[in-house]
């Protein structure tokens, strides 16, 4: 089972693993041996997934996620089956931890009295700085 946190452990039936091969480092490794790891994932019908983080996941990775609902991550970056199996792991665990945590609601401000007179204040100073630079236009 793929903890993420207490609330989300998804089980390892929903993940589909395969294996690849390689055209990561590791030289005549990769023309022999099925390194790469492919993991594949169906967040849509995740029944591991409560409602409002699933909703947020959807939203964020829908560029990731295929027509039939599956996400694919795969990892070529070890020699490894084990190491490339794990970091597809470390990055779907991040990608949820990622949307776990519901966003904070941003209450608009306003400016304040002092913000609003300071600003003004600089306005006014720059306004008269420029005045000064001007040519004065004599009529006598």
């Amino acid at each position: 089972m793929l903890k993420v946190t207490d609330r989300i452990q998804i089980p390892f039936e929903e993940l589909e693993i395969s294996y690849a091969r390689s055209g990561g480092p590791g030289g005549q490794n990769v023309n022999k041996r099925e390194t790469k790891a492919v993991l594949s994932w169906n967040p849509r019908e995740s029944p591991s997934l409560p409602d409002d983080v699933k909703t947020r996941f959807l939203d964020r990775y829908s560029g990731r996620i295929s027509d039939d609902g599956h996400m694919v991550i795969t990892s070529d970056e070890h020699r490894s089956q084990d190491m490339n199996l794990k970091s597809c792991f470390d990055k779907l665990l991040k990608m949820i931890l990622a949307v776990a945590i519901p966003p904070k609601i941003r209450r608009p401000t306003r400016p304040t009295k002092g913000s609003k007179t300071r600003r003004l204040n600089a306005k006014k100073q720059n306004s008269d700085t420029k005045r000064m630079r001007q040519k004065v236009d004599s009529h006598d």
